[in-house]
């Protein structure tokens, strides 16, 4: 496995492991307070160097039928993008596009899992696609473009830029 693979998750302040229950030994980010407050949503890197990610459904992730609502499933695909890009990342990111097709739906108790590849990592912009699954029923397809940011420091609020 190539050394950049293998250190993609390592010096990260905000990374978080689980160390009881079922999702023992896989990873997430606390950073994120939406991801945190409507996931938890995991990720691991498999003995190959793919990334599969995964969460629960619970009640939370519901929408009026009873299936996962739709903004779920997108909020948890684009956790897998980043995921996913993480090796080749190497730092700050964000979501410029972002495209879906929903196949099926999932319900409360579910265990819903992601997977992705990258498809081009240029200088600036990682394009990705990446499948959510339960089971063997394929739920969701999606694409997205993440570009490389450099870290800057949030402005305060109700600072305006000049």
């Amino acid at each position: 496995m190539h050394d950049l693979t293998k250190s993609a998750f390592l010096n990260r302040p905000d990374l978080h492991v689980a160390t009881s229950g079922e999702f023992k030994g896989w990873r997430t980010w606390s950073r994120d307070n939406f991801e945190t407050h409507n996931g938890p949503f995991w990720h691991r890197m498999e003995d190959d160097g793919r990334i599969r990610c995964a969460f629960r459904v619970e009640k939370k992730h519901l929408n009026g039928m009873r299936n996962v609502h739709g903004g779920a499933f997108m909020g948890f695909a684009d956790y897998c993008l980043f995921a996913t890009a993480a090796p080749v990342l190497q730092g700050p990111g964000v979501t410029v596009s972002f495209g879906c097709e929903f196949l099926d739906a999932a319900r409360e108790g579910e265990l819903v899992e992601g997977s992705g590849e990258i498809m081009r990592a240029g200088g600036s912009m990682i394009f990705m696609r990446g499948l959510l699954t339960s089971g063997e029923r394929p739920l969701f397809t999606f694409s997205g473009t993440i570009k490389r940011m450099k870290w800057r420091p949030p402005a305060a609020a109700g600072n305006d830029a000049a």
